[in-house]
């Protein structure tokens, strides 16, 4: 135990913890050169191709210090606001953390946010200044903002480049002499924390665990304590770059198990792992359950596929502990699901890993966030709204609460008067604004979480030119005077496409939508009438117009009452058509509600 050593790296969104990690690898000699890739442990497409860490990822190096050989297990974390529940996950798992900041741009929020939880879990900080060798590079500056958060000396800032490996030698040392080996006690009973799990289609589910206590042999009886199940440690190992099997893994290593589970339900992430004939006394403190920020409904394009799509779903929650889902049915989309996610990042990922890993093609509808609403008859008794089409009547409600959020943006001072503007624009309640350097400025609001979940992050880079950095975290919910707003197509209500908003923005967001739907939704041999409505009232019309034959194309010359009664023909074979044709509406419509311009 003496000679383990496990942590973790923490910093903002692209500030290089991939790059490092790779670094860190290559001077353990974990990897030879020729599997040594870019992102070498981010094992998704997706990630390669967005340049961003999705999932946390563990890895087992060996390093020899002073004659001394050295366990290291390192997990690398997502920096995106979206995924911060992976590195709460990997947080719980180590016991110190390298905090990277980018020597250009200095300390960012999530920096702030991630060391935080950092903090909370008493780990040490080794912090690094990373990319100085960028011509923008700004050491002396950095470290300066390093030392007025983190209160360390400037000598414990350690400078490093992920690109030419500078300093990565001086990391390692760092690791082994400032990080702490792990506490617990070898000869108590076992107890293992579950912080990942993936699903192999030949070996059904691999459980990633963290031995607090006592020792995990092969082939003894395991029992998972929260769901109470019991297998058989077919497998056990650590995880290095491809996984390695062992007979025993002992106490304060990171390695996993196989045991032949089949069904996801089985397995929670933040579960403890026993032995059968020599229980714990009992589970260890796992993480929070995770709170979901954004509510969307997903459905399969083909109905018959409904079952396909929750073992997907089911799989996929295995492999990202923070989605959440529930069955729900649509009128206009048939049988699908509820689901939970942590942001629209979060959201537009497990969309694309569902088609691309499980070939599933899925609609995915307007998002939306939870509402407290409260009756007229029962004012006190609180009903949660999920969907937009559960709330009550207009008559019957007393008022409606949506959920406020905190939050925290840092950016350079001459971009701050274009922020303002658009979280003022946001119904934004503006809180604190603190000069952090000269330059930088770091700017509190309380706003609506609704007003940010389309696209607020989007164009608040937009506006900054890239230099903003946007944190948040939830503070309740406030009352607020939201109406549902339906869309009608011919008179028949889309339950997909209602929404609940502001009563201020009602009429604008109406018109707006109704003219996007009318470009997008094909022409058919009849008028489609697309109306926005609150309650009763229609508040916005358009009609995307029939497609006509020229009925009066053989009349030349002729008598007018000879075209008139060819026209009326047509009239009354377009009215009975409407009556008995319906409208398919394209995927393409259901976001198109989301990337209306303001």
């Amino acid at each position: 135990m003496e000679l383990i050593r496990n942590f973790c790296i923490i910093a903002h969104i692209d500030h290089g913890k991939s790059t490092l990690a790779d670094r860190l690898l290559e001077a353990t000699n974990t990897i030879t050169s020729r599997e040594l890739q870019n992102q070498t442990l981010d094992d998704m497409d997706l990630e390669r191709e967005r340049g961003i860490t999705i999932k946390s990822h563990a890895i087992q190096m060996n390093y020899v210090h002073e004659g001394t050989t050295y366990i290291l297990n390192l997990i690398d974390t997502p920096g995106h606001v979206d995924f911060s529940y992976e590195v709460s996950r990997s947080i719980a798992a180590c016991e110190g953390a390298l905090l990277i900041v980018d020597a250009a741009q200095g300390i960012q929020a999530q920096t702030i946010s991630n060391l935080y939880l950092a903090l909370e879990h008493d780990l040490e900080i080794i912090p690094i200044l990373n990319k100085i060798d960028l011509p923008s590079a700004m050491p002396d500056e950095v470290k300066d903002q390093i030392v007025d958060l983190i209160g360390c000396d400037r000598d414990d800032i350690l400078s490093a480049s992920g690109k030419t490996g500078q300093g990565i030698d001086e990391m390692l040392k760092a690791i082994i002499e400032r990080v702490p080996a792990p506490v617990g006690d070898p000869e108590a009973p076992l107890q293992a924390l579950i912080f990942d799990s993936v699903y192999d289609s030949y070996r059904g589910i691999l459980a990633y665990f963290k031995v607090i206590n006592g020792e995990l042999k092969k082939g003894s009886k395991v029992k998972f304590v929260n769901t109470g199940s019991e297998y058989g440690a077919d497998e056990i190992g650590v995880l290095k770059l491809k996984k390695e099997p062992r007979k025993i893994v002992r106490t304060g290593d990171v390695g996993y198990i196989v045991s032949g589970i089949k069904t996801a339900s089985e397995v929670k992430v933040g579960d403890t792992i026993t032995t059968v004939d020599r229980p714990c006394d009992g589970a260890v403190k796992g993480f929070e359950d995770v709170k979901p920020m954004v509510f969307a409904g997903i459905y399969p394009v083909d109905t018959d596929e409904y079952e396909e799509l929750r073992d997907a779903m089911e799989k996929l929650q295995l492999n990202d502990a923070s989605l959440t889902f529930e069955p729900e049915s649509s009128a206009a989309l048939g049988f699908g699901f509820r689901c939970g996610f942590l942001g629209m990042l979060h959201m537009e990922i497990i969309q694309e890993r569902l088609e691309r890993e499980f070939d599933m093609s899925v609609i995915t509808t307007v998002p939306n966030v939870s509402y407290h609403a409260f009756l007229n008859k029962q004012p006190d008794k609180l009903v949660l709204i999920n969907n937009p089409s559960d709330l009550p009547e207009i008559t019957l409600l007393n008022r409606v609460e949506e959920p406020y959020i905190k939050a925290q943006i840092i950016t350079k001072s001459e971009f701050v008067g274009a922020i303002m503007t658009l979280c003022i624009n946001k119904r934004g309640d503006l809180q604190n604004q603190v000069y952090l350097t000269t330059d930088r400025v770091e700017l509190t609001f309380h706003i609506p979480l609704a007003e940010i979940v389309f696209d607020f992050y989007d164009r608040l880079k937009t506006i900054s030119r890239g230099y903003a950095s946007f944190d948040y975290f939830p503070i309740g919910y406030q009352e607020s005077k939201l109406v549902k707003m339906d869309l009608l197509l011919n008179g028949d209500q889309v339950d997909a496409l209602s929404a609940l908003i502001h009563k201020d923005k009602a009429y604008d967001l109406g018109k707006r939508i109704c003219l996007k739907l009318r470009e997008l939704l094909p022409r058919q041999q009849f008028d489609i009438a697309i109306q926005a409505a609150i309650g009763a009232k229609i508040i916005s019309r358009e009609t995307v117009k029939a497609l006509r034959k020229d009925v009066t194309a053989k009349c030349y010359g002729g008598d007018i009452s000879r075209k008139r009664k060819l026209l009326e023909k047509q009239k009354k074979g377009k009215k009975k058509m409407r009556q008995i044709g319906n409208v398919e509406v394209p995927q393409n419509a259901f976001l198109a509600v989301l990337k209306l311009d303001d």
